[in-house]
């Protein structure tokens, strides 16, 4: 082995020693600042619940304190930061419940949230998912944690913020969603192709892949598989590393066709046979269409097969009305199933 050689080795050695140094220093660093800015906080409020007029003094108290402490410590308590570390600690009151996990900055967004379950939700979600400040930021914004109550796992979302738990899924249903929001990709009203929508998830691979839910990896795009004299090119091909097998989805536009079902029936069939790996689970099967159909879903294979999904995607953003309506749509869907079982049920 040449000098050279043996001197880059050494460069890498010590890079990465340093790496992890000042990776130790930043959790350090930012362990000490969530410590520090609730403390500051909770001084704060305990502070000014001993106040006569609470409104106008907090205002005065806040002001006497950004001047004092940036003469002595200089930038970073302006006004604004000490009301951000105010509201930290009204946001958060219970200390174990902070996790020094999280960044500052994780917290000032969080902090934001006025409902407690989402909030914690959030939280939860942040740390299981090693979510980044933007990640978390964007989920945020999509309402990510209002779609999935407004899903059909509404209640075990719910029931999972309400009890705070950190388990993780351990289902194919429970990794995938329904709707998926494809904001990002920006698609032309009404114009474009399954080919356009194709190519825009390519395009925008890193958000998609923080769409579609935790430990997917993306694998290929129009991956082949043959069956005798016949050739089948899936759309996009993913591996999940915590259910340890393959996500094959097919992009659709319009309606959910049954001949849509059976297609991704044959892929996945075909997928376990040919590429599945011994120590892989059996292969899960993603229908991604504009417009699911209850009928479809009810008559067909995807009523009794645990690893094939049907799932909508909205190219934008659902307004607070458009979640509302959706919601109360599939309250009073839920209510007629209901209904007819009772009824049925009577009836024998």
């Amino acid at each position: 082995m040449s000098l050279s050689t043996n001197l880059q080795l050494l460069v890498t050695d010590i890079a990465q020693i340093i790496q992890h140094g000042r990776g130790l220093v930043r959790q350090v660093i930012n362990a000490a600042m969530v410590e520090s800015y609730w403390q500051i906080g909770r001084l704060i409020v305990e502070h000014e619940q001993n106040g006569e007029a609470r409104a106008e003094y907090g205002k005065q108290q806040l002001q006497y304190l950004s001047t004092q402490l940036t003469d002595q410590f200089g930038k970073g308590f302006d006004v604004t930061n000490l009301r951000n570390m105010r509201r930290f600690y009204l946001a958060f009151p219970i200390r174990e419940t902070v996790s020094l996990e999280l960044s500052w900055s994780h917290y000032n967004l969080l902090s934001r949230l006025e409902n407690p379950l989402a909030r914690q939700w959030y939280q939860q979600e942040t740390a299981t998912q090693s979510w980044s400040v933007r990640a978390l930021e964007r989920q945020i914004s999509v309402l990510y944690y209002e779609r999935l109550l407004a899903s059909k796992d509404k209640m075990a979302v719910e029931s999972e913020a309400a009890e705070q738990t950190s388990a993780l899924a351990e289902t194919a249903k429970d990794y995938l969603r329904d709707p998926y929001i494809l904001d990002f990709l920006n698609l032309p009203d009404q114009t474009y192709q399954e080919s356009d929508l194709e190519l825009a998830i390519i395009s925008n691979l890193q958000q998609f892949l923080l769409e579609l839910g935790k430990g997917f990896a993306f694998v290929e795009r129009q991956q082949r598989i043959c069956f005798d004299d016949q050739d089948f090119y899936i759309d996009l091909v993913f591996y999940n590393f915590k259910l340890k097998c393959f996500l094959l989805i097919d992009l659709k536009l319009g309606k959910l066709t049954h001949q849509d079902v059976g297609q991704m029936d044959t892929y996945v069939r075909l997928y376990n046979e040919q590429r599945k790996s011994h120590d892989d689970n059996p292969t899960i099967g993603l229908i991604l269409c504009s417009e699911t159909s209850q009928a479809v879903v009810k008559y067909s294979v995807l009523a009794d097969n645990e690893n094939l999904f049907a799932a909508k995607y909205l190219a934008y953003l659902p307004t607070e009305a458009e979640l509302k309506r959706e919601l109360e749509r599939e309250r009073a869907d839920a209510l007629l199933r209901l209904n007819g079982k009772l009824k049925l049920e009577s009836e024998q």
